[in-house]
């Protein structure tokens, strides 16, 4: 098969690869990028360990071809935080036990993130509802939607709410 060029911007960087058609997000993301936050878990779009942002919604990048994000802004976890300073999601899922394992983890914060964005006031069933695409084989869900409950007031309280995670950062480098 030929390859063909792209030109991504991961995490606020223009980054460029030249992937073979069949190759997913994923792949290049971890083993090219070598941006390792993203896992893979089933490979068949049914764990969400491997949830991104492509033009700010989520998407399974196991089953997102790498060529469908030629000009694309993606958004990996390692992209929600802004310098040292974590994503109010990924601070929160540290503070109340959010996470265990942590494989699901990463997934689990960005899809949380792009909830929050959609909607900066969700009720716990809204939560649960935003998540559902995302599994967790630890935690019995309690401490995640918790956290993401926890991240929507830190959020709503700093002016962050509603805010697309990729947006986030710019917002803060100018304050």
């Amino acid at each position: 098969m030929d390859k063909h060029a792209v030109k991504l911007y991961v995490n606020g960087e223009a980054r460029e690869a030249v992937v073979d058609p069949a190759r997913s997000l994923l792949s290049l993301l971890r083993d090219d990028l070598r941006l390792r936050g993203t896992k893979e878990g089933c490979a068949t779009g049914e764990c969400g360990a491997c949830t991104v942002l492509v033009d700010g919604r989520p998407v399974n990048s196991c089953l997102y071809f790498a060529v469908d994000g030629d000009g694309k802004e993606i958004v990996t976890v390692e992209g929600l935080a802004s310098g040292d300073a974590l994503h109010p999601v990924q601070e929160a899922f540290a503070r109340t036990g959010g996470l265990q394992c942590g494989f699901c983890t990463p997934g689990m914060v960005v899809a949380a993130a792009s909830l929050l964005a959609d909607n900066p006031d969700p009720t716990e069933s809204e939560v649960r509802e935003g998540l559902a695409g995302n599994l967790c084989r630890c935690t019995g869900y309690q401490p995640i939607v918790r956290a993401v409950l926890d991240a929507a007031l830190a959020m709503r309280e700093s002016g962050e709410a509603g805010m697309r995670p990729g947006k986030r950062a710019a917002v803060r480098a100018r304050a």
